[in-house]
């Protein structure tokens, strides 16, 4: 029973092999289209060089390796769905962790950043010049992208574009809203610049205070409903490695418990997340 799904997980190992061969040819005059979900995923979990088919070439790897062992060590095809999955659905669950990650780091840097630029702009420095300064005064994460701040900026490109592509790097909601109050400040004026940076700053930090003490109330809620969506499935997993219960799962009533059992465990998992979920900021002026 194994050596037809070894042979089709060769051969679609091989189709991948030899689709990374061919390049697809640029468009020329296209008009640009909105980035994806996915693609705004990966941009937010700091992984802008990742192409979205990536993600669902390790999703799908996953999820096969995944149904080929447990399929192995239990012969139970609906349980090695269910598992499959499971694995498949990893990779959209780690970018979301990382990007709630990234976004919980920058939100505590983004006061020191704009001191930073307040600073700067006081010192006599021009708008440009005090973001750059931020590539090598700044704080160590923002320091890439200021540098390719820095980078556009030389090589000619005007204001409004290197803050847009630097807003794309960035793929922050706080970022967004930097940004467009440095665009309003610079077209209408910036003898207020200061002053609208000094008030950023504070409010920036109160957020983050105010965030980071209910996050760490909520993360009770949110571990409790990983436990609770996991534990029920390790306990049917190691039952399943004794052969009646692997056998009573690969019948048809087996096979309607386990759909069962999945469909309250996502629904369950997703309304406690709900539940105890903080209110997350979008990305609005993307």
């Amino acid at each position: 029973m194994l050596a037809p799904l070894l042979g089709a997980a060769l051969a679609a190992y091989l189709v991948l092999i030899l689709c990374s061969f061919w390049v697809r040819p640029p468009r020329t005059g296209a008009r640009p289209r909105r980035a994806g979900p996915l693609r705004r995923l990966l941009d937010e979990a700091g992984h802008s060089r990742i192409q979205p088919a990536a993600v669902v070439v390790a999703a799908f790897a996953g999820a096969l390796a995944v149904f080929l062992l447990v399929v192995g060590i239990t012969a139970a095809l609906p349980l090695a769905g269910c598992f499959a999955l499971f694995a498949a659905a990893v990779p959209w669950a780690a970018l979301r962790w990382q990007a709630a990650r990234r976004r919980a780091q920058l939100l505590d840097l983004w006061p020191d950043a704009v001191d930073h630029i307040r600073a700067g702009v006081r010192s006599g420095l021009s708008l440009p010049e005090s973001l750059m300064r931020l590539a090598s005064e700044g704080p160590d994460p923002l320091r890439p992208h200021f540098e390719e701040f820095g980078r556009d900026w030389r090589a000619g490109q005007t204001l409004q574009t290197a803050l847009l592509r630097l807003k794309g790097r960035l793929a922050d909601p706080v970022a967004d809203r930097i940004v467009a109050a440095l665009q309003i400040t610079r077209e209408v004026g910036g003898n207020d610049l200061g002053r609208v940076l000094s008030t950023l700053s504070e409010f920036l930090r109160d957020q983050a205070r105010t965030r980071n003490e209910l996050e760490a109330r909520q993360s009770w809620t949110v571990n409790g409903a990983r436990l609770a969506a996991a534990a029920p499935w390790a306990v049917v997993l190691l039952l399943s490695t004794q052969p009646s219960a692997a056998e009573a799962y690969a019948g048809a009533a087996g096979t309607a418990v386990l759909l069962s059992g999945l469909a309250v465990s996502v629904i369950c998992y997703r309304l406690m997340l709900r539940l105890g979920a903080l209110p997350q900021e979008k990305r609005v002026l993307a």
